[in-house]
């Protein structure tokens, strides 16, 4: 893919809706035992470019926006026990998953804005977030006994941080293709970060599916 300004085509005609880029997630602050009104926020259902952001990157947020706001509505009001209910001997806890979502945006993060290669995390950064991004035996073993405003912290900030890096990069850096990327055919920024969309929907009906197991 050549990220040529001839190859990228408007999301959107002349008349694109002035929008604030805000993070849905609760501050650590705010009670998780609630569910979230989001009948105000008029950006949350719009898909497009967004203010502060480029054409493309604020698209980009939107999409991540209203996902983030569904993976969260199953779990709002879990207790700890509840985080760290096991189905079966192979499955992961739902704490353990949110978890691994925010070690997921940053490795995307360290990757896309830094060029790191996979599994190539410094010393504090493995420590911090290699469990949560394998998962398996491990993660079984070590994640556990956290409250949910423990998760909620970690996606709010490791989405804060995204949201503040992409104010700084424009579409030519979305389309940039890395030709080493393991995934067959050209890849691209703009699909690594959608994968951290479509990620995050896998795992909402594995939370729906879990929930709908604890007695």
């Amino acid at each position: 893919m050549n990220p040529s300004n001839s190859n990228r085509r408007s999301f959107v005609k002349n008349s694109i809706f002035a929008l604030s880029a805000t993070t849905i997630l609760p501050s650590s602050k705010s009670s998780v035992n609630q569910p979230i009104d989001f009948s105000q926020d008029r950006s949350l259902n719009f898909v497009g470019p967004m203010d502060g952001y480029t054409e493309h990157i604020g698209t980009l947020v939107s999409m991540m926006n209203w996902m983030r706001n569904t993976i969260l509505r199953p779990v709002l009001g879990m207790s700890v026990s509840d985080l760290d209910y096991l189905h079966d001997k192979n499955s992961n806890t739902i704490g353990a998953m949110l978890w691994h979502l925010a070690a997921t945006e940053k490795f995307y993060q360290l990757n896309t804005f830094k060029g790191m290669a996979w599994g190539s995390w410094d010393e504090k950064e493995y420590a911090d977030w290699n469990v949560a991004m394998n998962l398996g035996d491990e993660g079984r073993k070590k994640i556990k006994g956290k409250p949910l405003e423990f998760y909620l912290d970690l996606l709010r900030e490791t989405r804060e941080d995204t949201l503040e890096e992409f104010k700084n990069l424009d579409d030519e850096w979305l389309l940039k293709v890395d030709p080493n990327w393991g995934w067959s055919g050209e890849t691209n920024n703009y699909c690594k970060w959608f994968h951290v969309v479509e990620h995050e929907s896998n795992h909402n009906g594995q939370f729906k599916y879990i929930k709908s197991r604890i007695n």
